[in-house]
């Protein structure tokens, strides 16, 4: 798949902004703001999102299409520099495993990477996913994606209530792409990418956390800074798994910040 809505701005050198999963790239606005007077900002909304075409209700999903929609979309053989949140920092790391000679450096807010919770099994980490996966609305073919789904969804990242304390626009643009999320959220479950694999990452990384993760999350984030041969590792207090929203000034900074230690 190619053809991706990509918002291209500024020049200098480039930087690939990903979006969490149920968003767009209207996400990193203000991050592309601060990086554009230095930099080449190329925001793609991910396929089934965004100014993209729905994802077809039932057509099947892997992680490496939305891959090779990302690299068919951007320009080839440019030298990039990857940002990525949740499902966006999933993809950033695993671009940069897929294209190191490409990768200049990586920056990421709780990537999704559950793979690395399999190999050694964490028991609480993964005792959390099932806790959710168990669910049948969660599990549920027909149904996901839908209100119930995203429901379970946005509670279980955000704590009981997240999905009602959203506002209706908002509430409304995940259910427009929920059929997408729903497919994402299926394929992570179903991660392979060990910590091992990881460790043969070779570009610097920045790894960007919430105090407020939950148990998943933060087994993730432990043991990606344990594998990973170049990162630094930063704990934005106060902030949950959606800290580049709720938290943006200071997940903007460092983001800047480490952007700035690796300019080439």
């Amino acid at each position: 798949m190619s053809g991706l809505a990509l918002h291209d701005r500024g020049a200098g050198p480039a930087v690939v902004l990903l979006h969490s999963g149920g968003m767009s790239s209207r996400q990193w606005r203000a991050l592309a703001d601060l990086l554009q007077p230095h930099h080449r900002v190329l925001a793609p909304d991910l396929p089934g999102c965004g100014a993209n075409p729905p994802w077809p209700h039932d057509a099947p999903f892997v992680v490496q299409q939305d891959l090779d929609a990302l690299l068919a979309a951007l320009p080839p053989d440019l030298p990039l520099h990857l940002v990525g949140h949740s499902y966006g920092g999933l993809l950033a790391l695993r671009m940069a495993l897929q294209e190191p000679a490409r990768v200049r450096s990586v920056a990421v807010y709780e990537p999704t990477a559950f793979g690395v919770l399999r190999t050694p099994p964490d028991a609480e980490a993964l005792a959390d996913l099932v806790a959710l996966t168990q669910q049948p609305v969660f599990i549920d073919e027909a149904t996901g994606g839908s209100e119930p789904w995203m429901r379970l969804f946005i509670d279980y990242w955000n704590g009981p209530g997240g999905w009602d304390r959203l506002p209706e626009p908002t509430r409304a643009g995940f259910l427009r792409v929920g059929r997408k999320v729903f497919r994402e959220v299926r394929a992570l479950m179903d991660d392979a990418t060990t910590q091992a694999q990881y460790a043969q990452l070779r570009a610097p990384t920045l790894l960007l956390s919430g105090e407020h993760t939950t148990p998943a999350e933060r087994c993730v984030m432990t043991r990606l800074a344990q594998a990973l041969p170049h990162n630094s590792r930063r704990i934005v207090a106060g902030a949950g798994h959606m800290g580049p929203l709720s938290h943006a000034a200071e997940v903007n900074a460092a983001i800047v910040a480490h952007l700035g230690q690796h300019p080439f």
